[in-house]
């Protein structure tokens, strides 16, 4: 039998490319493991913080060694190592900006070759959590109070910047939260309980992007749930995260004993299968495809649900939540990463 090659391809220039690395040799490790060694040829494309891309020889060193190649200044933006031409199907894991955003899945369409996970169009949304609430809220998905802003309306003269800040204290009130809307990992967000908190989170999201979205706080528990499939997904277990923090920010997401996961999460029946059933209809509204974990907000005191947002391409280590809620249903992590390269494949076909 002829093995599919399979282009794994990670780095990336966002802020998250240590994170790319970590998920990609989880990846790289389940292609080679049990019946997908028989099935798969792992061709590990490396794109350094710079935009340059890496062929086999020096991202299989990357992957070796887990940490990121120091640039020499050398190379081409444009020209692609030769190796691409040589992949059947792409297993893209670059998360944040240029990653999971629309950009590459555009310019793996373009090169006519499948590739894991959404498309143009689902990456997009779920990457602006602008568009995503939006969606969400045409697909009549409960969700916190939010205000969208704009870079202009921050960086603005004086008489105008303040009104906004009157707004959104009069909206929402404190505290709340300030987010870049194109940034993932919690980069650039801030929990706010007063005015000059407020303007301080709002001139630095400002700095990380020219969308932002400023969301009420609510008291509740943080769960999770993941998504696999195309036109006809399935949902996994729920999973919950606890943490001692202040907010769930990129430390304690990465930083390891800061957070805990618990799967299953322990609530009721009823609100599982309510959180499974929304899970699936964020994954429809944003035009999913092959993988996604949508983050929910539990309010224990009222039962209520309100979706946060979901992630298109979401760490993928082996101690990330989305492998785990799927080993937890009963899908391992080899049978989860050849499930979504045939899933890759037959959106290709359809």
């Amino acid at each position: 039998m002829t093995k599919l090659r399979v282009g794994l391809l990670f780095g990336g220039r966002s802020g998250e490319h240590e994170v790319s690395i970590s998920s990609a040799r989880a990846i790289a490790k389940a292609l080679m493991a049990g019946q997908n060694q028989e099935k798969y040829t792992v061709l590990p494309i490396y794109i350094q913080k710079d935009g340059i891309w890496q062929g086999v020889t020096v991202a299989q060193q990357v992957l070796e060694s887990g940490t990121p190649l120091i640039s020499d200044g050398s190379g081409n933006l444009w020209q692609f190592p030769p190796d691409v031409t040589d992949v059947d199907v792409w297993f893209p894991i670059l998360h944040g900006p240029n990653g999971e955003d629309g950009t590459i899945q555009g310019l793996l369409k373009l090169i006519q070759v499948p590739a894991v996970g959404s498309g143009v169009l689902g990456s997009a949304i779920g990457m602006d959590k602008i568009a995503m609430k939006m969606a969400f809220a045409q697909a009549g998905l409960p969700q916190v109070k939010y205000m969208a802003v704009n870079r202009a309306q921050v960086w603005s003269n004086p008489c105008v910047f303040p009104k906004l800040v009157d707004e959104i204290e009069a909206n929402l009130g404190y505290p709340c939260f300030v987010k870049p809307a194109n940034l993932g990992s919690s980069v650039g967000i801030a929990k706010v309980r007063s005015r000059s908190q407020l303007e301080a989170a709002l001139d630095n999201a400002a700095s990380y992007d020219r969308r932002i979205i400023v969301e009420a706080g609510v008291v509740a528990r943080e769960v999770e749930c993941a998504v696999l499939g195309n036109d006809n997904p399935k949902a996994s277990v729920v999973g919950e995260i606890t943490f001692k923090s202040d907010f769930y920010d990129y430390e304690t997401k990465y930083t390891a004993g800061l957070a805990d996961l618990i799967i299953p999460a322990a609530i009721p029946d009823s609100v599982t299968s309510q959180i499974q059933d929304m899970a699936l209809a964020a994954f429809t509204a944003v035009d999913g495809a092959g993988l996604g974990r949508v983050d929910f907000f539990y309010v224990e005191a009222t039962g209520e649900v309100l979706i946060n947002e979901i992630n298109t391409l979401p760490g993928f280590t082996a101690t990330s939540m989305y492998p785990q809620l799927w080993a937890a249903t009963g899908v391992p992590f080899p049978d989860l990463v050849n499930q979504l390269i045939e899933l890759a494949l037959e959106r290709d076909n359809g």
